[in-house]
């Protein structure tokens, strides 16, 4: 790198901690608007940067890479997920790309729960009838869910966060099942008393509850397509807060609004920030705005695993996150 402070571009707002340090390690530019860039602002910051701090509303694809400027050596991203970055061209260019991987975990399994609970439970619905003013009373019969303890809930990626729900719904009675790529190691699923599925197909068909913690990948895309949603119970319920891309967004809408299946909640969309029309105002969903990891401390926690990235990798050493394309 040049002797001088490496031109840093930001492409988002992030907390004024995160923002004021890199302002002070960096020369620094922030995007005080907030708003996202275009195709053609990222590509004009490719070409000045020496290092752009992107997030995971960066589409960040070939054609912008093609633009960046000889001095450009790093993508940041402020974010675990990648899939907005064609890092296989950025490696090729041979631009480092890194992210901040575990640092969410504990943040988005915790609203994963709350989905959990709040959708079986029906929440969003008492809550909106008490802001409608149509709660005339307590009633044996008034708005009854199901029940939690002795549900089977069927993971659907046993990463880091799939783990953490586990433990989770492990303290609310639930038994845990998990389709992978590969079991995980005998302890973590002792630990979890958790029952692995190699078949998909057989795993969504007997579980009650399915939660989505898998990333998106070219093999993940509408994963849960039309045809698996419809081995789903009737009774059962999904819950995703992973990507939207992994569910066939359509698919769901009109599943749920023929009651095939007992109700959704999302916190991702797969056109976000678009939502399926289809999907707004079903009694039996739960939609979030993309919150699951939304807490200040994770947020500073973040901003510090980028910081510290740039920093190694300014100082000449290999970045403690660099993502390595998985063709390589």
């Amino acid at each position: 790198m040049s002797p001088k402070r490496p031109k840093v571009i930001v492409t988002r707002r992030l907390p004024d901690a995160v923002e004021l340090r890199l302002k002070e390690l960096f020369d620094a530019e922030l995007n005080a608007t907030d708003q996202q860039m275009s195709e053609d602002e990222l590509a004009a910051a490719f070409e000045r940067a020496d290092i752009l701090v992107s997030t995971v509303t960066d589409q960040i694809n070939g054609r912008v890479i093609a633009r960046a400027g000889e001095q450009l050596q790093m993508i940041a991203q402020f974010g675990a997920g990648t899939d907005n970055i064609d890092v296989q061209t950025a490696t090729q260019r041979g631009i480092t790309v890194t992210n901040t991987p575990g640092v969410l975990t504990d943040d988005t399994a915790d609203v994963t729960m709350a989905l959990i609970l709040s959708v079986p439970r029906r929440l969003n619905e008492g809550s909106r009838l008490i802001a409608d003013g149509k709660f005339d009373g307590w009633a044996p019969t008034w708005m009854m869910g199901r029940r939690l303890g002795g549900k089977r809930l069927g993971i659907i990626g046993m990463g880091r966060i799939g783990q953490a729900v586990a433990r989770r719904a492990r303290a609310f009675g639930l038994q845990i099942h998990y389709h992978n790529r590969k079991p995980v190691a005998r302890h973590i699923e002792e630990g979890l008393e958790a029952t692995y599925w190699d078949s998909l197909d057989q795993m969504v068909a007997h579980m009650d509850i399915i939660s989505i913690n898998c990333p998106h990948t070219p093999a993940t895309f509408h994963l849960m397509n039309a045809r698996r949603l419809g081995l789903m119970k009737p009774d059962a319920f999904i819950v995703n807060t992973a990507r939207g891309e992994v569910i066939d967004e359509a698919a769901l809408a009109r599943i749920l609004s023929e009651n095939k299946i007992a109700g959704a909640g999302l916190d991702v969309f797969e056109r976000e920030p678009a939502v399926n029309s289809d999907l707004i105002g079903l009694e039996n969903v739960v939609l979030l705005p993309h919150m699951g990891s939304a807490t200040l401390e994770g947020r500073i926690e973040m901003g510090e695993k980028v910081i510290i990235n740039i920093k190694t990798f300014t100082d000449g050493h290999r970045p403690p996150d660099r993502v390595i394309p998985s063709i390589l």
